[in-house]
């Protein structure tokens, strides 16, 4: 057996067309100058700070012991499947029954299994920018066509009804959008998703897929689901988990509610990939949906104080262009005032030359706009401690006025 390496491995074409995660190359980054020593920050990776909650952690201690360790149904248990659509219900006012509910190994898994089953090659996804990493990526993995749609600090982040409807085109397939928003942590009001759904109502061919990861993280008051919209309730694919609201990221619990149909197809070809997600941690998640929200309602009562926190200790930073984010964990400042500067005979092109500066000068971790569709910006999360967040932004502070100099 040969041991060269050819420089030319045949690897097929989809995995060319594929971009490498920045949010995971930066952590990759980070880690490697805390190796050497280096007092790195690490405010790349959307992971909660929090333990997860002890009564969810005994549900799983409790499974083991009592042997709940073999296969499961592949779209999940049942029980948790009734306690999701239960949730559905009560906190989103959606009709999905446990039929319509595939459990897969994190909301990630969803929604490439609902893309999967969507798309023919050349269909079309309207994709609302800012934009998680892994959308446009996992749309072309089932051979689709991202179209985005984008939307500026100034807009809070949003793209406007008006907007989505002059993108849609006779290959458009489905629509595609976070709420609250990874990474700008803007969210939809009742008001902007039922101008959505008008326009989607106008266009029968046209899906909704409504990445809800981050509901529980949300600081504004009546938070809305768009499939609470009779018109257009049967085409909307609602995405959720447990890793955010839970602090359950390592679990890799998530699921999907949609039609009769769809559940079907994602069952099928999720059989063919993974089967059912792991048992000890889909009674984790059961624990968590049907439990007690104290955990979780003290864990967003901290990520808003920490927001605002944020908000503060970047208000006297020349440049530093930011919405007030409603949910999540993010800054996403407009950060194009410092293109063009320069320090130590190296200019600053774009917000990825800016972040490696930042790295290396500043020793904190950001993620470059352009992963998400917003090459102005970056994104600082704010799932760290309060001695954290205010040391690392006293170090941009510093590191952001070199550039002026």
């Amino acid at each position: 057996m040969s041991n060269i390496a050819t420089s030319n491995p045949p690897l097929a074409e989809r995995v060319h067309r594929l971009e490498v995660s920045q949010t995971i190359a930066m952590a990759q980054k980070a880690r490697e100058l805390a190796e050497q020593g280096l007092p790195v920050i690490k405010l790349t990776l959307g992971e909660p700070d929090f333990q997860t909650p002890d009564h969810i952690k005994a549900a799983a201690k409790q499974a083991i012991d009592e042997g709940f360790t073999y296969y499961t149904p592949v779209p999940g248990i049942q029980e948790l499947r009734q306690g999701i659509a239960q949730k559905l219900r009560r906190d989103n006012g959606l009709s999905w029954e446990a039929k319509n509910i595939v459990v897969s190994t994190g909301a990630k898994q969803s929604l490439a299994n609902i893309f999967l089953a969507l798309l023919n090659p050349g269909d079309e996804v309207v994709i609302l920018a800012p934009y998680w990493v892994s959308y446009s990526e996992i749309v072309k993995l089932a051979e689709g066509v991202p179209v985005i749609v984008t939307s500026g600090v100034a807009q809070d982040f949003k793209v406007s009804a008006e907007q989505v409807a002059a993108a849609i085109s006779p290959r458009t397939k489905a629509i595609l959008y976070s709420s609250p928003s990874n990474p700008t942590g803007a969210v939809f009001s009742r008001a902007e998703l039922e101008a959505l759904a008008e326009v989607v109502a106008r266009h029968p061919q046209v899906y909704v897929v409504a990445d809800e990861i981050y509901e529980y993280i949300t600081f504004v008051e009546d938070y809305f689901s768009i499939g609470a919209v009779p018109a257009i309730q049967d085409r909307v694919i609602t995405v959720n988990g447990f890793s955010k609201g839970f602090a359950m990221t390592g679990w890799r619990v998530g699921y999907m509610a949609g039609p009769d149909w769809l559940a079907q197809a994602c069952d099928k070809i999720q059989g063919q990939v993974t089967s059912g997600t792991c048992s000890i941690a889909q009674k984790a998640a059961l624990a968590a949906i049907t439990s007690d929200l104290g955990p979780t309602m003290a864990m967003k009562a901290a990520y808003q104080r920490r927001r605002d926190l944020m908000i503060s200790l970047s208000a006297d930073i020349p440049g530093f262009k930011t919405n007030i984010p409603q949910g999540a964990f993010y800054l996403f400042p407009d950060l194009s005032a410092y293109f063009g500067k320069s320090f130590g005979g190296k200019v600053i092109q774009d917000a990825d030359d800016l972040c490696l500066y930042l790295l290396s000068e500043a020793h904190v971790a950001t993620v470059p706009g352009s992963a998400f569709g917003a090459p102005d910006c970056i994104r600082i999360s704010y799932a760290a401690s309060d001695e954290e967040l205010v040391e690392a932004m006293s170090r941009l502070r510093v590191s952001l006025a070199k550039l002026m100099e």
